[in-house]
């Protein structure tokens, strides 16, 4: 049975979603009301591996716990960095099951791409890859998915966990600390939230649309 402060923080995060994301954030909730800060870890690895779970919901409503006395705000920090670790780890060895080959392969398959755009992408991340691990656990969705391509390179593995680590210790901390201070009004973090993942969902589409303009334009020359 969960403790008075959990049940708070249940209702919190229901009353705030009414969704089938909302039912993912409940879940990530029950998870802490049952395990304490290994329900953080646990629900933070499984949102590195399904990116539209938000981290941004989780991370704060383990501060807002923590605040309440559920407990500790290190161990918190301490779990919901494992969590991650240990699912960026899981992408980045599927990114080396794929392997190079094999996107070349599928790239050859697919309209208005190229086996050469691997190429370019691989040379690129072996000249930027540990900038682009770190700061990627900064960015929604870029967060889970830059482990990928860490893996399809076969990064060091050594390198990938460290600047993965550190950027997810950063990550963790912020964002539980926020919840921590902001109280039962963890959740409004969500909605700023939303708006910093909307504008990198709009940046990368206008990405996409240059991409495939480019890509048409150069293959009617």
């Amino acid at each position: 049975m969960g403790t008075p402060v959990n049940h708070r923080l249940a209702a919190a995060a229901s009353s705030d979603q009414q969704s089938w994301l909302g039912a993912l954030v409940d879940w990530s909730v029950s998870l802490m009301d049952t395990i304490g800060p290994v329900g953080v870890g646990l629900a933070i690895a499984f949102e590195n591996i399904f990116p539209p779970i938000p981290s941004e919901a989780i991370l704060p409503a383990a501060g807002f716990a923590a605040h309440q006395g559920a407990f500790g705000v290190v161990p918190a920090i301490a779990w919901a960095t494992v969590g991650s670790v240990v699912g960026a780890l899981a992408l980045y060895l599927i990114g080396m099951l794929v392997g190079i080959h094999r996107l070349r392969w599928l790239f050859d398959k697919i309209p208005l791409l190229r086996a050469d755009d691997i190429d370019k992408t691989v040379a690129w991340f072996t000249r930027h890859g540990s900038a682009a691990v770190f700061f990627g656990r900064f960015l929604p969705i870029f967060r889970s998915l830059i482990s990928i391509p860490a893996g399809v390179v076969r990064m060091p593995i050594w390198r990938f966990l460290l600047y993965t680590a550190l950027g997810s210790l950063i990550w963790n901390t912020a964002f539980i600390l926020i919840g921590w201070v902001l109280g039962s009004a963890w959740h409004v973090v969500e909605d700023y939230m939303g708006i910093a993942q909307n504008v990198v969902i709009v940046v990368v589409a206008a990405l996409v649309i240059w991409f495939v303009v480019t890509r048409i334009r150069a293959l009617r020359r």
